[in-house]
């Protein structure tokens, strides 16, 4: 009889090889914004494998009950910290607390964003003081965040820095979409943002290779949150190659953890697209 032309799988080594690149037992990670949504999602997945985690918010109350649940699920240490990224002196602040809690920071995720203000994503209808802020708070507070937190793991020679960008940094958006389902139009200002985020993160990571700090970005397409019209999230999946949106609690970690882990000790200056192919085709 012929012998199987496959090799039987050895679980026990790829069991350990999983472990190993995917493993962050003791190590830090801040994930600025991450007391819901996609920044939750992230430090979810970080704790998941075994990741001491800092959630940051302006408001600090409302990332108490995310860490908690992040502690009981996962049997980790967590800290709330309170972060206004646009300003520099906050980061500082957050920076120096971090540092202070574990004495080492090892992975920064750059989630926090947002910020449209009250005027409408109409370009012409927009207040100049809302695209200033939007600026202010996902590209500058990014870079600030970097600033800071990349001269701790300078000081120890390794570190991995994820900055949350978007698609919307990658592709123009057609509006009639938005229009037709009621749905709130993006503004222009914030693509600009989020291709800065991107560039930026391409050229951060040529800096910061001389200490063995890798830095990426995650541009991720839409993602049904439950609060949009039904019409909306199946007309935006219709443009996906996967057919859907995002899903919540789901779509995201396996990239927040790959590029965390030393699974992507290679990949550096990277931007990976989670969309479900929504910029793949048209």
């Amino acid at each position: 009889m012929a012998g199987n032309p496959w090799p039987m799988p050895v679980p026990h080594a790829t069991t350990e090889l999983a472990d190993g690149l995917f493993r962050l037992d003791g190590q830090v990670a801040i994930v600025t914004g991450g007391s819901e949504w996609l920044g939750f999602d992230a430090a979810d997945a970080l704790a998941s494998a075994g990741c001491h985690v800092i959630l940051t918010s302006r408001t600090p109350g409302r990332a108490e009950a995310p860490a908690r649940k992040l502690r009981e699920r996962h049997g980790i240490e967590t800290l709330v910290l309170p972060l206004d990224q646009q300003e520099h002196a906050s980061v500082a602040e957050l920076a120096r607390q971090a540092q202070a809690w574990k004495g080492r920071v090892d992975i920064l995720v750059n989630n926090a964003g947002g910020g449209s203000g009250a005027s409408e994503g109409n370009l012409f209808k927009r207040d100049p003081a809302d695209i200033a802020r939007l600026i202010a708070v996902n590209l500058t507070g990014v870079i600030y965040c970097c600033q800071e937190i990349g001269r701790l793991m300078s000081d120890r020679g390794r570190g991995k820095i994820i900055n949350i960008a978007s698609i919307s940094g990658l592709v123009g958006r057609n509006r009639d979409l938005y229009r037709r389902t009621g749905v709130r139009e993006q503004p222009v200002d914030y693509a600009a943002a989020k291709a800065g985020v991107i560039g930026f993160t391409r050229d951060l990571a040529a800096f910061l290779a001389p200490f063995h700090i890798q830095a990426n970005s995650i541009s991720p397409g839409g993602f049904d949150k439950g609060k949009l019209p039904a019409a909306f999230v199946e007309g935006y999946g219709a443009l996906a190659i996967s057919g859907h949106m995002g899903r919540m609690q789901k779509d995201i970690k396996g990239a927040a953890l790959f590029l965390a882990s030393s699974a992507s000790d290679y990949v550096t200056g990277h931007n990976l697209v989670v969309d479900g192919g929504f910029t793949a085709w048209k």
